[in-house]
């Protein structure tokens, strides 16, 4: 009896560990299911989370688009609208300064959409390798009148950069053609006309681009067109590339000038095409070592040096080099223009394998510059020197050669080699004799037409020794 009632009691405490399991196992699952579904009901309520450059959760869409590089930054993503009525000034100067923290970063205007912009800078120093990437359409305020007095400098300034490139199959529209005067036009001017006009339009105008005491600077690929002023200026800056750029104004807009350059250092300026009112390219004062090649020029003014020396300024500029080029239509081919009373000196320019088509003017150095009907005689002047037209050939409208030199300071140190310039057909009734005065050199055959061969001075020693002296105020 003993035994019997042991094993009972043994029974009856297993049965009841079996069922304090089994009743806490149930609990665990119950509180298990219980937090799952309140897990998943927080997460619905919450918002998808998007990390910039990270992989979102699978799409049930059989083709998710990729996500964005962590170092892209689409002005659309901060509120660019691409419509070309509303201001995109802000979106664009807001995604400017997100990227400038960021090294290699890419500000990217999107293609087939057309973004308003009022002046604006976009200004560093900013992390290296920074690139503005204008692949639509930018557009200046088409009303002159609508600009701020305190803008008219530039639409886009940069200011302050390093190692930054502009660059996109885009355009940039300056809209200028409320900006360019009667005067511009084939029309007679009138004074009350161009009195009336000028009340509404601020007698300064803005240059389209500007790059200021900025180093390392490359601007490729875009289209520029249609500025009141300058197309596309660099000033106080270095280390330059400029290649394969497209720069378009009327004929008859005034002061357009494609490319400026203005104390900027170690310039490359290639392989692109400009149609402007004014200089293709235009050189001042502060400039060396520039190289300007692989150029299609016209209509326009030519390639210019000047005008140096105006309000007798001192004027630098040496180690220049435009070679390669092509001039179709234009007033001047190289030119070199100097006002009288300046100071200072060009020395080391080369003009070579130029090919002109119907050009007025295909090469001159006037150091009688004047952008009035008549200036005062001045004997100070910017001395000019080692300066080499080689390979230039084509047609002509009015004068083959124009070299206008100084009394005081004659031109020395020029040279003229193989020069082969013919009358167009179609400017017959302009034609004059070659001007050559004042300038000393040597020529070089072939020469046409042949009164080239005369157009140069022997000697000119004494003159090199004064002109010299000019030489230590640049360098």
């Amino acid at each position: 009896m003993k035994r019997n009632r042991s094993f009972c009691q043994l029974f009856l405490l297993s049965f009841l560990v079996i069922v304090i399991t089994i009743i806490t196992f149930s609990i665990i699952s119950v509180e298990a299911r219980k937090n799952n579904h309140r897990q998943n009901m927080i997460n619905k309520r919450l918002p998808k989370r998007h990390t910039r450059g990270r992989a979102t959760s699978p799409s049930p869409s059989p083709s998710p688009s990729p996500p964005l590089s962590t170092n892209t930054f689409d002005i659309m993503s901060f509120g660019a609208k691409g419509n070309g009525i509303s201001d995109d000034s802000q979106a664009l100067v807001v995604a400017w300064r997100s990227a400038c923290k960021v090294g290699g970063a890419t500000v990217l205007v999107p293609s087939k959409l057309k973004f308003l912009l009022k002046p604006l800078t976009l200004q560093g120093p900013c992390m290296p390798d920074l690139t503005l990437q204008i692949d639509g359409t930018l557009v200046a305020p088409e009303e002159a009148s609508s600009w701020p007095k305190s803008s008219l400098y530039q639409w886009i300034n940069f200011k302050w950069l390093q190692n930054f490139t502009l660059k996109g199959s885009g355009t940039l529209d300056g809209q200028g053609s409320n900006w360019w005067t009667t005067s511009s036009s084939s029309e007679p001017y009138n004074y009350e006309t161009q009195k009336s006009y000028s009340k509404h339009i601020p007698y300064m105008k803005p240059t389209a681009v500007r790059f200021y005491s900025s180093n390392h600077i490359t601007v490729r690929d875009i289209r520029i067109i249609n500025s009141p002023l300058c197309h596309l200026k660099f000033d106080n800056s270095k280390g330059i590339q400029v290649s394969n750029i497209t720069i378009s104004s009327p004929q008859n807009s005034p002061n357009t000038d494609g490319i400026h350059l203005q104390n900027t250092h170690d310039v490359q300026i290639q392989h692109s095409d400009i149609q402007t009112g004014d200089d293709c390219v235009s050189i001042q004062t502060g400039c060396s070592k520039v190289h300007v090649h692989h150029i299609m020029c016209g209509p326009g003014h030519g390639i210019s040096l000047g005008g140096l020396g105006k309000d007798k300024s001192v004027a630098c500029v040496s180690d220049i080099i435009v070679e390669d080029i092509s001039m179709k239509n234009t007033l001047y081919g190289a030119r070199i223009k100097t006002w009288q009373g300046g100071n200072g000196m060009v020395k080391n320019v080369r003009f070579s394998r130029i090919q002109l088509y119907d050009v007025m003017y295909p090469i001159m150095i006037d150091q009688y510059y004047c952008d009035k009907h008549a200036c005062k005689n001045e004997t100070e002047a910017v001395v000019i020197s080692g300066v080499k037209f080689n390979q230039i050939s084509g047609t002509y409208g009015v004068q083959p050669i124009h070299l206008a030199c100084s009394n005081s300071l004659p031109c020395t140190d020029v040279d003229l080699i193989d020069i082969q310039l013919r009358p167009s057909i179609k400017y017959q009734g302009l034609l004059q004799q070659a001007v050559c005065w004042n300038s000393y050199g040597t020529s070089q055959g072939p020469l046409l037409p042949s009164s080239i061969h005369y157009c140069l001075r022997s000697g000119g020693g004494s003159i090199k020794r004064i002109a010299r002296s000019h030489d230590t105020l640049c360098y």
